[in-house]
């Protein structure tokens, strides 16, 4: 009975893992794989999803927070309050992170911190970008192949979850059969091949035939990648696959193009693909400019246009959102998550995040007023955000400059500036005809806090309105 429970259990585990065999997959792409394209990508039809590159170095400070707001797990970088990795449980179970590492041992550490939320883990060794080379990373490994196993090994033993990696392949079939059958020995669940050397790129002719034959000398799934350049429709996808005689398939420049292509009732208008894009980021709070990129890679040669060129004026979710007829959609879900008490980066504020100890304070630069808090009684505050896309550097004055002239008409002494600086993040006090003003907002870098503290006092001096400000989205209410 005892031997039978133990069976199960086992066919259990298997069941539960994450299987790379007959799958399309949306392939790992920098800045490209966040969570609003994996989603979409799924809800088209992708089997797997992979996220972008991910450094091992930046995910092992990263704090992990369950975000009940978004229904999101977070890992979020303590410097400064960003998110570094965002998951949600819609894809938790066909979900590969990708990782960039040259380190066993800092591999395993991300390794166990991420693994609940993820259904497997891979190890790039097929990027032949000089930052990955020059961090030992990416193809530099396929370099080092023992200290590639070594990496894997760790992981393959120590980890719950299925480790796979993604090479490209070497210049001679033998020598890359034999790389590949290494590798495999470590006991990974699927290895991801490139069908290019690492010295070659997009406007090469990839190498099938050698990814067919490295198929027939191995027994775990082979995912073939490099096709995208002949991939227009759902078809070509599978006649790729076919032509690599791999199980399984990988797509990244013809999804980060068009993400319908895992569609098999065919692409989505461009416009149609967008909205949808738009939606899922504002629901999942992406980065603006991250969602800015994504929308770039669909657009193309229609940034050209009269809208386009509109929209790479855009710098806010809104403003982008606006040129879709979806703004209103977005200021009231924006609304709607500020008030469930979402904590977007208006409220990141210096320490708040738990393991400070590995916090860098960066304030070099800023004169630091120890004074400050003695005395802030005196101190007009106001949550008011400086945002650089609501200024046309050659049309518009920016807050510091419109204070400045305002004092200068009106025979008055001109404003001063005292900043503080902490964890990387900055907060400056305006003082202006005896009054000091402050924005609640810490900003990245000393100049932002300065016009943020200028635009609290153009609003109090009346200026500037409050409709204007909620408009431009620097008051979010």
């Amino acid at each position: 009975m005892l031997f039978k429970f133990f069976i199960n259990i086992c066919k259990k585990m298997t069941a539960d893992r994450l299987d790379y065999r007959n799958k399309i997959i949306l392939a790992p792409m920098v800045r490209v794989g966040t969570l609003p394209t994996r989603l979409l990508a799924l809800e088209m039809g992708a089997d797997i999803v992979y996220t972008e590159e991910l450094i091992d170095l930046k995910l092992v400070k990263c704090v992990r927070n369950v975000n009940d707001i978004l229904g999101t797990i977070d890992y979020v970088d303590p410097s400064d309050g960003t998110v570094s990795f965002r998951t949600c449980n819609l894809e938790k179970s066909r979900l590969v992170l990708q990782m960039g590492t040259s380190d066993a041992d800092r591999a395993l550490a991300v390794g166990k911190k991420i693994q609940q939320d993820i259904s497997g883990l891979d190890i790039n060794m097929g990027c032949p970008k000089e930052f990955s080379i020059k961090g030992g990373m990416g193809v530099a490994l396929l370099a080092q192949p023992d200290k590639a196993c070594h990496i894997l090994k760790t992981l393959v033993d120590n980890l719950d979850i299925p480790v796979t990696c993604k090479i490209r392949i070497l210049p001679s079939v033998e020598d890359t059969i034999e790389l590949v059958k290494k590798l495999t020995s470590t006991g990974i669940a699927a290895i991801g091949i490139h069908a290019r050397t690492r010295d070659e790129r997009p406007r090469h002719n990839p190498h099938p035939e050698v990814i067919k034959e490295v198929a027939k000398h191995v027994s775990i799934p082979v995912i073939c990648n490099g096709g995208s350049r002949d991939i227009e429709k759902y078809e070509d996808i599978l006649k790729f696959r076919n032509l690599c005689g791999a199980s399984s398939i990988m797509v990244a420049r013809a999804a980060q193009m068009n993400v319908s292509i895992f569609r098999k009732g065919g692409l989505l208008p461009m416009d149609d693909l967008i909205c949808k894009y738009l939606k899922l980021s504002v629901d999942y709070d992406n980065p603006p400019h991250n969602t800015k990129y994504g929308i770039q890679s669909i657009m193309r040669e229609q940034q050209e246009t009269p809208r386009g060129k509109l929209f790479l004026q855009s710098q806010t979710m809104q403003h982008m959102c606006d040129i879709w007829n979806m703004g209103d959609y977005c200021r009231q879900k924006e609304l709607e998550l500020h008030n469930k008490g979402n904590m977007g980066r208006r409220q990141v504020v210096p320490g708040q995040v738990p393991d400070s100890d590995i916090l860098e304070v960066a304030a070099k630069k800023a004169k630091t007023d120890e004074s400050v808090e003695d005395d802030e009684k005196d101190i007009i505050e106001e949550n008011v955000a400086f945002l650089r896309c609501n200024y046309n550097i050659k049309t518009d004055h920016f807050p510091k400059t419109q204070l400045y002239v305002f004092a200068n008409k009106n025979d008055k002494l001109p404003p001063t500036y005292v900043t503080e600086g902490k964890d990387k993040l900055f907060r400056s006090i305006c003082t202006f005809d005896d009054k000091r003003y402050r924005s609640t907002f810490w900003q990245k870098n000393k100049k932002q806090a300065e016009q943020a503290a200028a635009l609290v006092c153009l609003k109090n001096i009346g200026l500037v309105t409050t409709e204007e400000l909620i408009k431009n989205g620097s008051i979010l209410r």
